[in-house]
């Protein structure tokens, strides 16, 4: 079963399709800068996975054409990977947010469409982005089935003393104000897999206790219990939490008036500056990426070892306060840009956290072979784990999919 996988945003749609029955992939994707200034700069990467990577600089002024350029990739006489669309069972789409409503993965009706459409109002950069990725397919695939898969989902079984402010409680039951937490299908992904290596270990499903650390441009980490999410630092928006590339990460919260007042910022000017000029970049000076700002660091520069220092402080009280929510740990799982591939930021993380039983490996943290590798790089004798997990939320996107298919199938 061969299912397409979208993740669409406001100016790019990534694709990748999937041999669902073998989870193994075939083609992958970007369509770049579409829209942007008419889409004429844009430009179209395709790659098959038993060929090297294509560019074209062709005009992408909408999604639609983004999709029909996609299809044209896919079905190439002499680059493609399928001979037709008919060969598609089913088009799984990345949906950023389904509040409370959508706990696990739907086929897209009517209905959903527009509770997707009432949810653009907590999260208007994105909903909007992934609707018209829909849309885009359900014109071009007539007939073929798409399934929503949301960010939100994995984090629906947060308890409410996770997920509510301390705010008065209409606000929460009027405007739907409370944590919901995002990046859950990279944390569904990778704590599942950290489950069965610690079924490997000798502890059981129900009992184990993982911090997912997410960390790349955009952080969080999520507390998962007996496979549940239990709490996660993103929440309303996906500011709150972990120090990030260009976000600011927890901040009290009387700070935004006073900031708004002293530097005389309206209120789009101080969503920016809060979400865009601060984080990593904000307080380094020197930019967003934490490969520029270590080396900056190594080099002396106070400001990049003072950005350095936060982060990796944050990531370790997180770890050690869902110990404390969880009743204890049995592993920590870092992923994503930063955590598959940064042996220094992943050793200061967990250090000093030897009384929780977390230690690392130093040889095996440092190993290059690791990177895009799933690897245990805990210490001998440790008494709780610490994994290296890439993630893979297309394929996570791509399982559900096939798996709501299947049941169709046999009822027919």
């Amino acid at each position: 079963m061969l299912v397409l996988v979208i993740n669409c945003g406001s100016s790019s749609l990534k694709y990748e399709l999937f041999d669902a029955t073998e989870e193994t992939s075939l083609a992958s994707g970007l369509a770049d800068r579409v829209g942007i200034g008419g889409g004429g700069d844009a430009k179209l990467t395709y790659r098959p996975s038993s060929g090297d990577a294509i560019e074209r600089s062709v005009p992408i002024p909408d999604h639609r054409v983004a999709v029909a350029l996609v299809i044209e990739a896919l079905t190439d006489p002499e680059h493609g990977v399928i001979e037709s669309l008919s060969d598609i069972g089913a088009i799984g789409h990345r949906v950023v947010h389904g509040g409370e409503q959508f706990t696990e993965s739907v086929w897209i009706t009517p209905e959903v469409i527009q509770a997707v459409e009432k949810f653009s109002e907590l999260a208007p950069l994105h909903n909007p982005a992934n609707l018209i990725g829909i849309r885009a397919c359900q014109e071009l695939f007539p007939g073929v089935p798409n399934v929503a898969v949301f960010d939100t989902a994995f984090h629906q079984t947060m308890p409410q003393h996770s997920y509510l402010y301390g705010i008065p409680y209409e606000v929460y039951e009027d405007l739907g104000v409370r944590r919901y937490g995002f990046h859950g299908t990279s944390h569904r992904y990778v704590a599942e897999l950290g489950g069965k290596m610690l079924l490997e270990r000798g502890v059981a499903a129900e009992e184990q206790k993982i911090v997912t650390c997410h960390l790349g441009n955009g952080c969080s980490m999520a507390a998962v219990k007996g496979g549940r999410s239990v709490d996660t630092t993103l929440g309303f928006t996906p500011l709150e939490g972990l120090l990030m590339g260009t976000r600011c990460g927890d901040l009290d919260p009387a700070l935004v008036p006073f900031l708004m007042d002293r530097l005389g910022l309206d209120l789009r000017e101080i969503d920016v500056f809060l979400n865009k000029k601060s984080g990593l970049l904000g307080v380094s000076g020197v930019g967003s990426d934490m490969r520029d700002v270590r080396a900056a660091a190594e080099k002396g520069n106070k400001r990049a070892q003072a950005a350095l220092d936060l982060f990796c402080y944050r990531v370790r009280k997180y770890i050690g306060a869902y110990a404390a929510a969880m009743g204890g740990i049995h592993a920590v799982v870092f992923t994503a840009g930063i955590g598959e591939n940064d042996p220094v930021v992943r050793a200061r993380c967990v250090e000093g956290l030897e009384f929780l039983g977390l230690a690392i490996d130093e040889g095996r943290n440092a190993d290059p072979a690791i990177c895009g590798a799933v690897a245990d790089i805990s210490a001998p004798g440790a008494s709780a784990w610490v994994f290296v997990i890439p993630t893979d939320e297309e394929l996570l996107i791509a399982r559900d999919t096939a798996a709501l298919l299947l049941p169709a199938a046999r009822r027919g």
